[in-house]
C-alpha cells in the first residue's frame, strides 16, 4: 500500500468510517439538532456548529495549499466563521453537507498526489519556498489529528444535553 492510500484511509476513518480511537466525525455529529448545534452549552468554549464551520475552512485551507503549493492561511474570519443568526434545521444540514463537500474534495486532491509529493513543503504567498514549514506529509497527518481533535470536543459538548 501507498502512503497516499493510507493517509487517504485515515482521513476517511477520522471523517466517517471506523475509527481507532472512538466514532468517527460523522457518528458524532448524527442527531445533533441545529438548536444543540448552536448552543453555547459549555462557558468559554465554541458552539458545534462552530467547530464544524471551522473544520471545514481547514479542508478547503489544506486543499488550497496543496493545489497551490503555496501556504495560505485563513484570515480570523475564515479561522471561526461565524454560524447563522437564526439557526434552523435546513442551514445546520447545509452547513453539514458543506463539510461532506470540503472533505470529499481534499480527498480527491489527495488522491492526485504522489507519495514522493509529501515531502514537498509550501512556498510563502510571494512564492519564496519556506524551510520552515511542514512537509505535506505533516500537513496531511495534521488535518487528520485536526479532525480528530473537534470531534473530541464535539463529543464533549453532545455530553451537555444529555
Amino acid at each position: 500500500m501507498h502512503e497516499i492510500e493510507r493517509i487517504l484511509d485515515q482521513l476517511q476513518r477520522a471523517f466517517d468510517g471506523e475509527a481507532w480511537a472512538g466514532p468517527s466525525l460523522q457518528a458524532t455529529l448524527a442527531g445533533i439538532t441545529a438548536a444543540q448545534a448552536a448552543a453555547y452549552p459549555l462557558a468559554g468554549a465554541h458552539s458545534i456548529w462552530e467547530i464544524v464551520l471551522h473544520l471545514e475552512t481547514w479542508l478547503h485551507i489544506v486543499c488550497r495549499r496543496l493545489e497551490t503549493a503555496t501556504l495560505l492561511g485563513p484570515t480570523d474570519a475564515e479561522n471561526w466563521p461565524a454560524p447563522p443568526a437564526l439557526p434552523n434545521e435546513e442551514a445546520w444540514r447545509a452547513t453539514q453537507d458543506y463539510l461532506r463537500q470540503a472533505h470529499d474534495q481534499l480527498r480527491a486532491v489527495i488522491g492526485n498526489l504522489q507519495d514522493t509529493d509529501l515531502t514537498r513543503r509550501g512556498t510563502s504567498p510571494g512564492n519564496i519556498p519556506d524551510s520552515t514549514s511542514n512537509s505535506w506529509y505533516v500537513m496531511l497527518q495534521g488535518v487528520i489529528q485536526h479532525t480528530y481533535y473537534h470531534t473530541g470536543q464535539i463529543a464533549l459538548l453532545r455530553k451537555a444535553f444529555a
